[in-house]
């Protein structure tokens, strides 16, 4: 047993600090098994534990302070996430499922949680897009750049960059080791999208190479001309990645929407179609292309290779980024 102290005591016994508690109650809860339900429940209870500690947060650090009014909170704080294009609604609707698990667990009942996580967001869960993402005409993302540029946000307009180019994660763009990809730019043509990375997918065992276009050995240039002398990605030396987020992304922002950009996701979906058209000779799905019904097979393998390019390991996935099969 996990716990430390008695169960009525400071986060029902399983210690001072929330962030440890909440992963004890779930070890608890699993009995010391399902490794990686406990994980991922355990990284979004952290997720949850950052938002409390932060100052749109109560700033509880003691499990039993938390209510239903708290978690009401949080998922108004997750609902801006998804209007801002920071955060995906499943990933959204997962955090308030791991905050209700990861609650029953610590309090040995569910009295306190979010009966629906999707009614709570205001959105519901969709794995196939229907909207033609934004970006996709380069102009448009031309005059993103230019305008990040006159208010001094130079590494976010390298980001839009990145991301339009090669279809990273905002994550993985700011976190990219941008000499190693120049260099295999120079040396094999491609690039191995490594650094920053979901769910841990990285190294040997989970390549993820892409063809080192002229647009994307243009905005590697780009990153590297803007990244500080010694540091190998675009944070400073001493800058941490949620500094970052907030006192550079999200300042940022406001210039994308002006410019028709919903959010930096949208570039991975405008990446997304235009190597769909690329592959296959059709124009994406979501853009009115036909493909899944002349060649099915060759929709298939366009889907493969998205959804390889973009760091996902099913073929659903791409739907989410160029639309369904229909």
């Amino acid at each position: 047993m996990a716990l430390v102290g008695r169960r009525d005591g400071r986060n029902f016994g399983y210690g001072r600090q929330l962030s440890y508690a909440g992963p004890q109650a779930l070890k608890d809860l699993f009995a010391g098994g399902h490794f990686a339900t406990v994980k991922a429940h355990s990284d979004r209870w952290q997720a949850f534990v950052r938002w409390c500690r932060s100052e749109d947060g109560p700033g509880y650090n003691d499990a039993r302070e938390i209510d239903r009014l708290t978690l009401q909170d949080y998922a108004a704080y997750l609902r801006q996430l998804i209007q801002q294009g920071e955060l995906s609604i499943a990933t959204a609707q997962n955090r308030l499922s791991s905050v209700n698990r990861t609650l029953a667990a610590l309090r040995g009942d569910q009295d306190v949680r979010i009966a629906s996580p999707s009614q709570a967001l205001g959105q519901k869960r969709s794995n196939v897009r229907t909207c033609a993402p934004d970006g996709q005409d380069r102009q448009q993302v031309q005059r993103v750049i230019e305008a990040l540029g006159e208010q001094q946000h130079e590494r976010v307009a390298a980001i839009v960059l990145l991301a339009r180019e090669t279809g990273m994660r905002l994550r993985e763009a700011i976190l990219a080791d941008l000499p190693r990809l120049q260099r295999e730019a120079e040396h094999f043509g491609r690039i191995n999208i490594q650094d920053g990375t979901k769910g841990g997918r990285s190294g040997a065992f989970a390549p993820r190479w892409i063809d080192a276009t002229t647009g994307v050995k243009a905005a590697l240039q780009t990153a590297l001309s803007v990244s500080t002398n010694r540091s190998p990605n675009l944070l400073n030396r001493g800058e941490s990645y949620a500094t970052f987020l907030r006192q550079v992304v999200r300042p940022a922002r406001e210039i994308l929407h002006v410019h028709g950009l919903k959010g930096l996701h949208e570039l991975r979906a405008a990446y997304a179609c235009e190597r769909y058209e690329q592959i296959t000779r059709h124009t994406a799905p979501v853009n009115g292309g036909q493909c899944y019904r002349v060649d099915r097979e060759l929709d298939r393998q366009a889907r493969q290779q998205i959804s390889y390019e973009l760091g996902h390991n099913r073929i659903d996935v791409a739907s989410a980024y160029i639309g369904g099969r229909s």
